[in-house]
């Protein structure tokens, strides 16, 4: 039997990317942020509990977050804002090719506008804005809390 990818019949398997967590120290400039990126508030909640420990193994969890929606309905982003325990901090301003998980992009109409809209709320470009091969205007923008965002308008 010839499986092709995301077949999983008979079996347990992924379905689909859910989230993707990004922990802040600031969850109103966070939110703030990714409506003006045109992602939509699909709720909030504090988040606590021993059910909560277990699954984070951490004890004494309390935590706000925001679910944020991306336009087309497909995925979405968590932010948190931990209370308790104490944010461990990393080095959220680490250059972008150091070893694991370090951006998210989103795929952007007019990104010069965009850039601008999100410059009030703290973006900054961490290089250029660039063509790319005749297909791409690309560039890397940090966010809240060091958060590390591209974006793409396709060109071709």
């Amino acid at each position: 039997m010839e499986m092709t990818v995301g077949d999983t019949s008979g079996r347990g398997g992924i379905r689909r990317m859910d989230n993707i967590a990004i922990v802040v120290d600031d969850l109103a400039a966070a939110k703030a942020f990714f409506v003006e990126l045109g992602l939509e508030l699909e709720g909030e909640a504090t988040v606590e509990g021993a059910a909560v420990d277990r699954l984070v193994g951490l004890a004494g969890v309390r935590s706000d977050i925001a679910m944020m929606r991306m336009p087309d309905g497909h995925g979405r982003i968590e932010l948190t804002k931990y209370h308790s325990p104490s944010v461990r901090v990393g080095d959220s301003w680490a250059p972008a090719n150091v070893l694991g998980a370090h951006r998210v992009m989103f795929a952007v109409e007019d990104i010069e506008d965009v850039v601008e809209r999100l410059r009030p709320h703290g973006a900054e470009l961490l290089g250029e804005l660039v063509e790319y091969e005749n297909s791409y205007r690309l560039c890397y923008l940090r966010g809240p809390a060091g958060i590390l965002v591209a974006l793409a308008e396709a060109t071709g």
